[in-house]
């Protein structure tokens, strides 16, 4: 805690009040893969948030892509918007990789991260960014400021709001002790969440690269570190889903499932429970997180339904065992698992069941 906060003031010492002056608001990262079809309409969202201001920086990170004109995109609206938005290029290296280049070059004294496929919500992001803005006069920024996020399934002209309001106080700066109760349906997601961005570096979060999913770790693995949090009722974040090749599809994330399983293990190694974590509502909640994470390697894995399949889902679950048997015990007797890993065929279809009623209920995926 001492070292932390000793960092930190090294952090703000170093920064002279000229260069503070100049550093913009905010960084927003979008990391691009063959985004041509659909990235113009998140750059032009997350430049009508700067409210005819100059403090904001985009940075538009093209990763390898070579099937459209994602990189000749960012590089013209770098041209038409020097000094906001910054067209970067590197090979491929998956959406991790991405958040990291963004994180390496990011000026802002926050940092979000928008997927070139979502979009920012202008009418919401006015008071945000008025709560930002008022952040760079003081010394102690807030380490996280959450807004909403909405399930936009456009196929279907659904949306369902994911709000915080029975868990965070509005409009007042607070800590994870003054929290309320997470239902079971509610997670901080990457895209509820802006981050001090020295606070991220502070830590040297680091995503894994040619990875999927790595958007929870993002979210996770930082949260021991919050000192401080400011929450706005707004619809701030607008989460598309309808692509056949999202990574959020039923199809794609059974072939995807290897990378869930290094998602979690990564997880589960990164933050010791409840060791590392001081406040005990933010300990089950990471808990209660985990157990989400080790839910959805099972369940998928029982719909792949192979031999195969049911190995890597024991292994998982010993993985969590051997690092963590306290977790294990609590996370694998929880409602969510214990429904989802019962034994047997008629288990598995029970499980499997079970899941299609949450999706209904809950409206994910």
């Amino acid at each position: 805690m001492e070292t932390a906060e000793t960092d930190r003031a090294l952090i703000d010492d170093a920064q002279a009040p000229d260069q503070r002056a100049s550093q913009p608001t905010i960084t927003y990262a979008i990391p691009c893969f063959n985004s041509a079809a659909y990235m113009d309409k998140c750059i032009e969202s997350l430049l009508a948030t700067a409210g005819g201001k100059d403090d904001i920086e985009i940075l538009i990170v093209d990763d390898g892509s070579a099937k459209d004109d994602t990189a000749e995109k960012a590089d013209a609206w770098e041209a038409s918007h020097p000094g906001i938005v910054r067209a970067l290029h590197k090979p491929n290296g998956g959406h991790g990789s991405a958040v990291n280049m963004g994180m390496r070059n990011a000026r802002g004294v926050y940092f979000k991260v928008v997927d070139s496929d979502d979009w920012l919500d202008k009418a919401a992001m006015e008071p945000i960014m008025a709560y930002l803005r008022s952040q760079r006069e003081l010394q102690d920024e807030t380490d996280m400021v959450i807004g909403n996020y909405v399930y936009e399934k456009v196929h279907e002209n659904q949306r369902t709001v994911m709000h915080y309001r029975n868990v965070f106080p509005e409009g007042r700066r607070f800590t994870w002790e003054e929290c309320g109760h997470f239902s079971q349906s509610q997670y901080l997601l990457m895209h509820s969440v802006i981050y001090r961005t020295e606070m991220l570096r502070g830590i040297g979060l680091t995503l894994p690269e040619h990875c999927f999913y790595v958007d929870n770790i993002f979210v996770y693995v930082p949260l021991p570190h919050v000192r401080s949090l400011y929450y706005l009722d707004v619809d701030m974040y607008r989460y598309f889903i309808g692509r056949e090749d999202q990574s959020v599809n039923e199809s794609v994330m059974m072939g995807r499932i290897d990378q869930q399983l290094r998602v979690t293990r990564t997880m589960i190694d990164a933050v010791q429970l409840p060791s590392d974590v001081p406040v005990h509502k933010l300990e089950r909640y990471m808990e209660n997180y985990l157990s989400m994470m080790m839910c959805i390697c099972s369940i998928f894995l029982r719909m792949i339904d192979t031999d195969e399949a049911e190995d890597k889902r024991e292994d998982i679950w010993l993985y969590l065992k051997e690092h963590n048997p306290d977790v294990y015990r609590r996370v694998r007797r929880s409602v969510l698992n214990a429904s989802t890993n019962l034994p047997t065929e008629l288990g598995r279809r029970l499980g499997i069941t079970g899941y299609r009623l949450a999706q209904r209920i809950f409206k994910f995926n």
